[in-house]
């Protein structure tokens, strides 16, 4: 099949909103959120159901053609950015939540389907989607599952794994296996659903999601802490997961450098009259206490006496509450400094967290002294996130900060991803994540899987 019949074939397949070519390519299906220069791919299919999914990958599989999925086009590893000649296969258009079972606690949605809709689906039900990440409003839950991403309460829901019940899938050959599962308790066999769950698209592509939901956190309470120093925060959060157990929904830690950065460059107003060591953001559902706000200030306020918290900040209004996250929600404006950046999404065990700060600012002094370089992250999941806006004074490109940084994430016993997925540009360095049996199990999945290596080819494995 030449590439002209391909691309004929398909477009019979799909109708005339379902394939873009040349001129009628859009620019957003060129690069993901990444940074990597845009590359327009061959065409892009755009199925709005699983068996238009189902048709593009058997035509694919049988013409040899790689294909790269895309789906909200968010994603920070370069998994989404297409390689030359490969075929974009956009889920934008396989869109929807098809049902929300309050009798089960469940939510089935297609795998386009925004994560903020599947958060207004289930919370108008009264329930709750664990899945949250500040990109909810373009990242699809397709890719949340595809990336097993994580966010703002993993401390409390876990990773999106945890979250799923059943897919669909349709396997490179064009082959849908469903598995709608809505249950608890299914052991029937191999769970193959896992393996799709943090595949980043390079074993099969997911069309439908089913989700558990969770009863919705009542009377929660927001403050925002600052504290003496990681340790302070490790401590910090100890006390605060004795006392509150399951019902402490967020830790977010920020370092000084990070709210350096929100105050000085970003204009956020200071949360405190000087710049804490770091700042915790912590939420807790006080639906069991009579007076949710009093019962909470009087918990910090003992923890505060104990020398454990400096200063708080207590949302008293929904406003408040929206300042207060401000602040960690503040690299989604890095991009108006106008500096490159390198991002990294690594994880630490707490008992190594402190340590591994403290070698970062000496890498980054070392290294990249004239750059920003920015802390913070989901302290509770051992998960932090570094930011470097590179000056480019410094001279030290990329791959030094990546080498320096990974480096350190290694001697830690850390992982080099912690929820955004490897994609292109980690996939250097699994080597220091993964063992050699463990790669090579990989291989052997991915060529029993996708022999032909036609999804996402490239990612995750070389």
């Amino acid at each position: 099949m030449t590439a002209d019949d391909l691309l004929s074939r398909l477009a019979a397949a799909m109708g005339p909103r379902g394939l873009a070519v040349g001129a009628a390519i859009p620019a957003r299906n060129a690069a993901d959120a990444a940074g990597y220069p845009p590359r327009s791919p061959r065409a892009v299919a755009m199925p709005e159901t699983t068996a238009e999914v189902a048709a593009v990958l058997r035509l694919c599989h049988a013409a040899g053609q790689p294909v790269v999925v895309q789906g909200g086009l968010t994603g920070l590893a370069g998994g989404a950015v297409p390689r030359p000649g490969e075929i974009a296969l956009s889920l934008e258009r396989l869109r929807g939540v098809e049902e929300v079972d309050t009798a089960s606690a469940t939510l089935t949605a297609r795998a386009g389907t925004p994560l903020a809709e599947v958060q207004a689906a289930a919370e108008a039900a009264g329930l709750v989607c664990g899945i949250d990440l500040g990109a909810r409003g373009s990242c699809t839950i397709g890719g949340n599952v595809a990336t097993n991403a994580g966010g703002n309460q993993v401390v409390r829901y876990g990773m999106a794994r945890r979250n799923v019940l059943g897919l669909e899938v349709v396997q490179p050959d064009g082959t849908v296996v469903t598995g709608l599962n809505k249950m608890m308790k299914n052991n029937a066999g191999y769970d193959w659903t896992q393996l799709y769950i943090g595949s980043e698209g390079t074993l099969g592509v997911i069309t439908r999601v089913v989700l558990a939901l969770h009863p919705r956190p009542r009377a929660v309470q927001t403050a925002l802490c600052a504290v003496a120093d990681t340790a302070g925060a490790l401590a910090l959060l100890s006390r605060l997961a004795d006392r509150f157990g399951a019902d402490l929904l967020v830790f977010e830690a920020m370092w000084r450098e990070f709210l350096a950065v929100a105050v000085s460059r970003l204009e956020r107003s200071p949360p405190f009259a000087a710049i804490p060591e770091v700042v915790v953001l912590v939420e807790v559902a006080m639906g069991g206490s009579a007076d949710p706000a009093g019962d909470f200030a009087e918990a910090l306020g003992g923890l505060m006496g104990e020398g454990l918290i400096a200063d708080a900040l207590l949302a008293r209004s929904g406003a408040d509450r929206a300042r207060l996250w401000s602040y960690r929600e503040s690299p989604y404006d890095y991009a108006r400094l106008g500096l490159p950046a390198i991002n990294f999404d690594v994880s630490v065990p707490r008992a190594g967290m402190a340590a591994a700060v403290a070698e970062l600012r000496a890498a980054a002094q070392a290294g990249w002294p004239r750059s920003l370089t920015a802390m913070f992250g989901h302290l509770a999941d051992s998960n932090l996130h570094v930011v470097v806006l590179q000056d480019p004074a410094d001279g030290a490109d990329a791959g030094a900060v990546e080498a320096a940084v990974y480096a350190l994430v290694a001697r830690h016993g850390g992982s080099i991803s912690a929820e955004h997925g490897i994609g292109v540009i980690k996939r250097p360095w699994l080597a220091l994540s993964r063992s050699a049996a463990e790669l090579a199990l990989m291989r052997r999945l991915k060529a029993a899987l996708d022999p032909g290596d036609i999804l996402n080819p490239g990612r995750v494995l070389g």
